[in-house]
């Protein structure tokens, strides 16, 4: 736990409206800004998914379409488990406890969300009632779709020091990436690619960080090794409940 210190500028009532007003303004702005990106990624063109993806499911083998779950709409977020791990991220992790309850309310959206990863499914399963997480998860141990979307790398891609990620070339510590893909199947069946996000650009998905930029302290990651590295699976932390009762 960091110990970042506040230090406020203590003010009367009316320089603090007169402060916050004008912060106001600049929240607008922002979200007039949020608005446009999120207009503008509607309208990013599409790519036909010509692959047939066939994951390995909790019961049996499903493809890309199945995942759907008879709606039009897919998002997928490829959660880092590499086949010989133990568990899963725990970076990863923290999003996915993020995920449970808004389950119901993108359904009623037209929207079905899956979790990839390419550890083998009892090893999902293993961890997952560990974590007592509800979501739809599935291995990719046996197709390519982790290498398609460029969040599995070769040994041989982390030899040469630097992977194809967040549509670059960069260096990169694992050989398993963060990443969420959506698609959309039309009434004839044909799936298309229509988004990507990476790093930073899951951000917006991590509810605790939305909470904690609201603080005095903000995300209170200054002079840690890297950003998350105070993160742990929710069951680890101490005095945490024991797994299967977190909220998720």
């Amino acid at each position: 736990m960091t110990a970042t210190n506040v230090s406020p500028k203590c003010v009367s009532r009316e320089e603090w409206l007169e402060a916050r007003k004008k912060y106001l303004a600049a929240e607008k702005e922002f979200t007039r800004r949020r608005d446009e990106l999120s207009r503008e990624r509607r309208e990013l063109p599409w790519e036909l998914v010509e692959k047939n993806y066939v994951f390995a499911g909790p019961n049996e083998p499903e493809t890309l379409a199945d995942l759907f779950a008879g709606r039009s709409q897919l998002i997928v977020y490829h959660f880092m488990f590499g086949p010989e791990w133990e568990e899963g991220c725990p970076s990863c992790s923290f999003l996915a406890d993020h995920l449970g309850g808004i389950l119901p309310h993108l359904t009623q959206r037209d929207v079905s969300l899956a979790v990839v990863s390419r550890a083998p499914m009892p090893r999902i399963q293993a961890f997952q009632k560990r974590m007592g997480w509800g979501f739809h998860w599935v291995s990719s141990y046996g197709n390519e779709f982790n290498r398609d979307y460029h969040v599995s790398f070769t040994k041989e891609e982390m030899a040469a020091g630097e992977v194809e990620y967040n549509y670059g070339r960069t260096k990169f510590p694992s050989d398993e990436a963060p990443g969420a893909s959506v698609f959309y199947r039309d009434g004839s069946g044909a799936i298309y690619h229509t988004y990507s996000a990476y790093a930073r650009g899951l951000d917006i998905l991590l509810g605790t960080y939305n909470f904690l930029d609201l603080t005095p302290k903000g995300r209170d990651e200054d002079g840690l090794s890297f950003s998350m590295s105070w993160v742990r699976h929710h069951d680890r932390y101490e005095g945490a409940k024991r797994a299967g009762q977190c909220c998720a």
